[in-house]
């Protein structure tokens, strides 16, 4: 396993991309409502990022993928490819995007309700989001993978939720995937221990039902074997000489959600 560790003026270069990334994701944000198709939204993403942020879609082309973003609606875990079907009210959806700045890579995503979510859909979304702070915080040198996996797997599997196993986050920087493999699952103290100047992302999907995923006929839209819902937040993380370094901070803030 080969593993970057990057300069300080390296992480620079990617915060530049992460921040364009997360811009997009606050732009979207009014937009996501009843009535709009995912194909819409990613439209709309896709004229910011090229025609505003004057950057690189990152998901078009990459192993023949056609769209800006991933939108994944209600049990659609990852990797939705945007569409005509129309958003309701209810519905949660995750919007992915990966752009690429002055060949930096920045990749996050969020969550966002389609008007009035139900009770059981917004539990799921806020655990969701407190697994993966658990497992941000727990990023420092000395720190093993199996730590941050334990922490998100604990928060998720105390609410009586599940933690998807065949996906996973990833280093980011130059390159869009690569080692080291962050599972959101794993016994502390085991797996690879971080080193200052790492980048990766801390992106775990939480199951409503069980763990289980299956692939669609499109072979890119996972979703939950059992139709059950499912959510996922994203941020990629530089480890710094005394924790960590959020890359992909929400421009306008976290609001109701846990600062990090």
């Amino acid at each position: 396993m080969s593993i970057k560790l990057h300069t300080a003026e390296e992480i620079e270069l990617a915060r530049a991309a992460g921040h364009a990334a997360a811009k997009v994701l606050e732009i979207i944000t009014p937009y996501v409502k009843p009535g709009v198709t995912t194909d819409e939204l990613d439209a709309i993403c896709h004229d910011y990022v090229v025609n505003v942020l004057k950057v690189i879609p990152a998901n078009i082309g990459y192993h023949g993928y056609s769209k800006t973003t991933c939108t994944s609606v209600n049990h659609v875990v990852c990797h939705g490819i945007p569409g005509e079907k129309k958003l309701r009210d209810g519905d949660i959806v995750n919007i992915d995007v990966g752009i690429i700045k002055d060949g930096w890579y920045g990749d996050t995503s969020r969550m966002y309700y389609v008007g009035q979510p139900s009770v059981r859909a917004k539990r799921l979304v806020d655990i969701t989001y407190e697994s993966m702070v658990a497992g941000i915080n727990v990023v420092k040198p000395g720190a093993t993978l199996g730590d941050i996996g334990a922490a998100i797997q604990q928060v998720a599997e105390k609410a009586g939720f599940s933690v998807v196993r065949e996906y996973c986050g990833h280093g980011v920087g130059e390159v869009y995937h690569g080692d080291p493999q962050i599972l959101h699952y794993g016994t502390p103290g085991e797996g690879l221990e971080l080193q200052a100047g790492m980048i990766f992302t801390i992106e775990p999907m939480i199951n409503a039902g069980k763990a289980g995923t299956s692939v669609l006929s499109d072979g890119w839209t996972v979703v939950t074997k059992d139709r059950s819902l499912s959510a996922q937040w994203e941020h990629t993380i530089a480890v710094t000489e005394t924790g960590f370094d959020l890359l992909t901070p929400w421009p306008e803030g976290t609001g109701a959600y846990q600062a990090i």
